[in-house]
This record gives C-alpha cells, structure tokens and sequence, in this order.
C-alpha cells in the first residue's frame, strides 16, 4: 500500500517540484524593509523556486501545526478514557481474583466428615 502512494502521490508531486525549479531558476529580492522599497536594508536575494517552496513549506508546516493543536482537546479526553478503562479492567481483575479466593478456600464435599 505505501508503494502504491508513493507511486501514485510522491512520484508526481517531485516531479511538479522539479518542473518548478527548472522554470522559475531566475533570481529575485525578497524584500524585508517596509520603509525603503528602492533600496531595501534588510533583503534575500534567492532564486524564485526556492522562494516559493519555502512559502509551501511554511504553509504546510503552519496548518500541521493548527490542526495538532485543534485536536489537543481529543487527544486529552482519548488519554483520560484509557486511563479509566486502565482502572476499571484493573478492578475487575481484582473482584474475579477474590470472587475465585475463596472457591478455593473452600473444602470439597467429598472430604468432609459423613459421621453426621
């Protein structure tokens, strides 16, 4: 099954990221100064692809991130039901271990005394 995702998703998705790569090799300025546009102070110069992978990158990582922490709440109430299923098969454990405690305890009829 993993082989067939990887054919049928991987596969294709690097070679869109290839076919993104070869196409947009030109360099750009990525811009970190608000004040001066002509002459920027802080500035990256890179080529476009990378520019535009990392945007994926971070958007990916962004919404990974939003939707972990969204199902906290389900994680949470999942960890304290198996904790109470945790105590309750272990009470159960300990009424069948005393329900058997004293069957055991118990002589059997054949070896009591018939002088009656």
């Amino acid at each position: 099954m993993k082989k067939l995702v990887r054919y049928i998703v991987i596969v294709p998705l690097a070679i869109v990221f290839i076919i993104l790569a070869v196409a947009n090799r030109q360099i750009v300025t990525l811009s970190l100064d608000p004040f001066s546009v002509s002459d920027p102070s802080i500035y990256v110069r890179m080529p476009l692809f990378i520019l535009i992978l990392t945007g994926i990158l971070v958007g990916v990582l962004a919404g990974g991130m939003a939707a972990w922490l969204r199902q906290g709440k389900w994680r949470r109430t999942a960890r304290e039901k198996t904790d109470e299923a945790t105590r309750w098969r272990a009470e159960a454990g300990r009424l069948r271990d005393n329900i058997q405690a004293p069957r055991q305890a118990l002589p059997s009829p054949d070896l009591q005394d018939s002088t009656g």
